[in-house]
């Protein structure tokens, strides 16, 4: 639903106690390119963690194996703040060197920039600079820029460089300067939500504030699947339109709603549970997903799917 294209950076907005660090190594494990031929690296970068989390993240790498193919950067919370502000450049020059020398298709995972903001306050604010929005300092944007920004593809070159910056939003703000300017920078964000975690339901996505810029670039034809869009498209209105009669339904009870209505509410509750909800070790296919989206949708009445093409309805679709 928000496909990550090549070259694009999409950062994952979490809060704290989200499950956002074993989502970083479930992507590190399961990333893959389409063609299996491609040279692909994973650069790993963490910023200001604990031992524990660190030791996690390593175990991760060596127990699956993905320790071959990938390069781990690990900034400690007891070390100095400076290693942290120099660690994402560090991971990323390998990234360019892997990708722009070697022709590597390389994914660079980086954890926590909310550590890396931090740091820079502070060092900032040794430097008594004049501090900006809530201390940070006024050159923020500008420095975020040169790491993200590192990202992307070359003319005349097979490599690649895919960014998935992670940042823990403090107090659950999005309008926090970290996730702010973050969300200026690059081409979407992921949203973690502490509602679904509480739900039980791993990765916490919450797919209505979510957004992919560059997807449209990287589905259809030849890449993932034709009908793609607009199956992307049906599965957020339905989704959307559960979500706004769960709010309403708590208000006049279910039994004042219409039949249809019910069947968008129970669309919401299963797509959660079915869809959004993936084990740590489930490594779902793009077509299981396209096979379990329309098992959803059709649940639905079919003459409701009003974003699908008819021929994709007839094709593919699960409608008795």
């Amino acid at each position: 639903m928000n496909t990550l294209v090549r070259g694009q950076k999409l950062p994952i907005f979490s809060g704290s106690g989200l499950p956002h660090n074993m989502l970083a190594a479930q992507i590190a494990r399961q990333a893959k390119t389409l063609k299996s031929d491609d040279q692909f690296a994973v650069i790993f970068g963490a910023m200001g963690i604990t031992s524990e989390e660190a030791n996690f993240f390593m175990n991760e790498f060596r127990k699956t194996g993905s320790l071959n193919r990938a390069a781990i950067f690990l900034n400690l919370s007891s070390d100095p703040s400076m290693e942290r502000i120099i660690l994402p450049r560090v991971a990323l020059t390998t990234a360019e060197y892997l990708a722009y020398e070697r022709e590597y298709h390389v994914l660079v995972i980086l954890t926590d920039m909310t550590n890396y903001c931090e740091s820079l306050r502070e060092i900032s604010s040794a430097r008594e600079e004049v501090p900006g929005r809530r201390g940070f300092p006024g050159y923020m944007y500008t420095d975020l820029s040169t790491i993200y920004e590192r990202a992307g593809k070359i003319r005349g070159k097979n490599g690649s460089i895919t960014q998935i910056p992670i940042l823990t939003m403090p107090g659950d703000d999005i309008t926090n300067p970290i996730p702010d300017l973050t969300g200026y920078i690059t081409e979407g964000q992921i949203v973690m939500s502490r509602d679904l975690q509480r739900k039980g339901i791993y990765p916490p996505v919450d797919v209505l504030p979510s957004l992919s810029r560059l997807m449209n670039q990287g589905i259809g034809k030849g890449s993932t699947r034709e009908d793609h869009r607009g199956v992307a498209d049906q599965l957020y209105s339905a989704y959307a339109n559960g979500k706004d009669l769960r709010s309403l339904s708590a208000i006049v009870g279910e039994e004042s709603l219409s039949a249809s209505d019910r069947s968008y509410l129970k669309f919401a509750d299963e797509f959660e549970k079915r869809y959004v909800n993936q084990g740590l070790y489930e490594d779902r296919s793009i077509e299981d997903t396209f096979n379990l989206s329309y098992e959803l949708l059709s649940e639905l009445p079919k003459g409701e799917m009003k974003r699908l093409k008819k021929d994709f309805i007839e094709k593919y679709g699960k409608w008795k």
